[in-house]
């Protein structure tokens, strides 16, 4: 029984992790060593427009009580603040502090620094490929997490 189907999507996993563990240990070399991949996407959600826990858990493919877990430690380590919502007092918002905005900078930077590097290492036109042959697996639409399944629907034609 053949494993390359099941080897390429290991493959692909692998890529994903080594970049993002690559990242984060650039992160904290630069001052931010309490940040985890994770982090990234919540901030981007609630830049996205993720206002509370039940909307980042969505976001976020997960449950509303690990949202506000994620929620709590970047409020303790001033990535987000909660604030009254302008309609309705009553209503606390999320929003990215200055800090969490340098932190998502950074990181789009440590990422342009990476792909220069493998640039390097593989030449540009094998990393154009690449990216290239990548698209073409997941298609042009933006990459989401808030919809568990959304690869599989275009693989099968939407059904």
């Amino acid at each position: 029984m053949s494993r390359e189907g099941g080897d390429l999507a290991l493959l692909m996993l692998a890529g994903f992790r080594t970049l993002a563990d690559r990242a984060t240990a650039e992160l904290a070399r630069r001052g931010y060593d309490d940040v985890r991949p994770v982090h990234d996407f919540a901030l981007h959600s609630i830049l996205s427009g993720a206002v509370n826990a039940s909307e980042l858990g969505r976001a976020m493919s997960v449950t509303k009580q690990a949202a506000a877990r994620t929620i709590t430690v970047l409020e303790q380590r001033g990535y987000v603040m909660r604030e009254p919502d302008a309609s309705d007092r009553r209503v606390m918002r999320l929003k990215v502090t200055d800090r969490g905005e340098a932190l998502l900078r950074e990181g789009e930077a440590v990422f342009d620094e990476m792909r220069d590097q493998l640039a390097s290492q593989v030449g540009s036109e094998s990393l154009a490929t690449a990216e290239e042959v990548l698209r073409t697996l997941v298609g042009d639409k933006a990459i989401r997490l808030d919809a568990p399944g959304w690869a599989a629907a275009e693989v099968d034609g939407g059904a």
